[in-house]
């Protein structure tokens, strides 16, 4: 399919918001794909906040260089880009759990503007969610301020426990 000049400067255009506004982009290659591989995908990315793309490789190339990202060679063969607006692990994920079909294959990608290999990327997705990530560190904010509540406490409580013991062992007089 043939683009015109305008298109090709719209298109150019979208690449180069979506790669400013993102905090992550994939790149996989993909190979025999089919519409439902791909709106599967789609549907994933957008769940969490994220956008999968299609893209033509010289636009992209293009796009990278006017956003002053290093171009790595990763738009080389048939590329599709999943942009992570909101949750760059969470969007890992997606990608590394579609390259681990025969379809896709993971290429690389920028995170904050910086490039990462596939590793990085499958290191990333292997993180817990946001939402997990979050209450693991409130609770270990948390945890010295209860051991501290209970260190004070405890002098308190066994100096109870040993007067009941007290008072349990020795009965007080009958008043007379």
């Amino acid at each position: 399919m043939a683009f015109t000049k305008q298109e090709k400067k719209d298109l150019i255009a979208g690449y180069e918001k979506c790669l400013k506004d993102s905090k992550a982009s994939y790149v996989m290659a993909y190979h025999k794909m089919s519409v439902k591989d791909i709106e599967k995908l789609r549907a994933d990315a957008r769940e969490i906040g994220g956008e999968l793309r299609v893209v033509k490789n010289t636009l992209m190339n293009i796009a990278l260089k006017n956003a002053g990202l290093e171009n790595k060679g990763i738009f080389d063969e048939s590329s599709i880009v999943a942009f992570a607006f909101e949750d760059a692990p969470s969007m890992a994920k997606v990608v590394f759990d579609a390259g681990k079909t025969d379809i896709f294959k993971i290429k690389g990608g920028y995170m904050d503007s910086v490039p990462v290999e596939p590793e990085e990327i499958m290191a990333l997705a292997k993180l817990p969610p946001m939402p997990q990530m979050r209450a693991q560190l409130l609770a270990l904010i948390q945890t010295p301020a209860s051991q501290l509540v209970r260190t004070i406490s405890e002098p308190a409580r066994q100096v109870a426990a040993v007067l009941k013991a007290y008072s349990e062992k020795n009965p007080a007089p009958a008043a007379g």
